[in-house]
């Protein structure tokens, strides 16, 4: 998935403080311990 901050400039996304390891995540309005178990899950795999 290619998300919109791809598209800045480096020195755009250094102020913005977006680096290459972040990780968005976005959320719905599932129950928050299904989501975690659902997170832990697909960090294990």
């Amino acid at each position: 998935m290619l998300a919109p901050v791809e598209r800045l400039a480096q020195d755009q996304n250094d102020a913005l403080g977006i680096t290459p390891g972040l990780i968005r995540l976005s959320l719905g309005l599932e129950d928050a311990g299904d989501l975690i178990r659902d997170l832990h899950q697909a960090l294990a795999a």
